[in-house]
C-alpha cells in the first residue's frame, strides 16, 4: 500500500506526463514544421496510438512502471526504427512524434530512479 505523499506524487507526475504528450508535440511542430505545424501536431498526436501495446500488460496502466523496454512498441529495437525513420522524409513527422513520445515516457523511468 502506498502512502498519501507517494499517491500525490503519482497523480502529479501522471498529469504532467499526459500534458507533455499533448503540448510538447505542438511545440516541436510549431518550431520545426512552421508552414504546416497544425497538421504536423495532429500527426504527432496520432502517434499516441503507439500506447496500444499497453493493452498487452497487466495492469494496463501502472504509474510506477517504466514503459521503455517493457512494452513491444516502446522497446529499444522499435526506438531504433523510429530513429531511422527520421531520415525518410515521408515518415519524418511520424518518427518525430514517436520519438517525442519515447522521451516523455523515459522521463517516468528517470523519475522512478530518484
Amino acid at each position: 500500500m502506498i502512502d498519501n505523499f507517494t499517491a500525490s506524487v503519482c497523480v502529479i507526475a501522471t498529469t504532467v506526463h499526459m500534458a507533455a504528450h499533448l503540448l510538447l508535440p505542438g511545440v516541436v511542430a510549431w518550431a520545426c514544421f512552421r508552414t504546416r505545424w497544425r497538421l504536423a501536431w495532429l500527426i504527432m498526436l496520432a502517434t499516441l496510438a503507439v500506447d496500444i501495446d499497453h493493452l498487452l500488460a497487466d495492469p494496463i496502466f501502472d504509474p510506477e512502471r517504466c514503459s521503455i523496454g517493457f512494452h513491444p512498441l516502446h522497446s529499444y529495437p522499435a526506438i531504433a526504427l523510429y530513429v531511422l525513420a527520421l531520415s525518410l522524409k515521408p515518415l519524418r513527422i511520424v518518427a518525430a512524434g514517436l520519438l517525442i513520445h519515447m522521451v516523455i515516457d523515459s522521463s517516468d523511468c528517470l523519475r522512478m530512479l530518484f
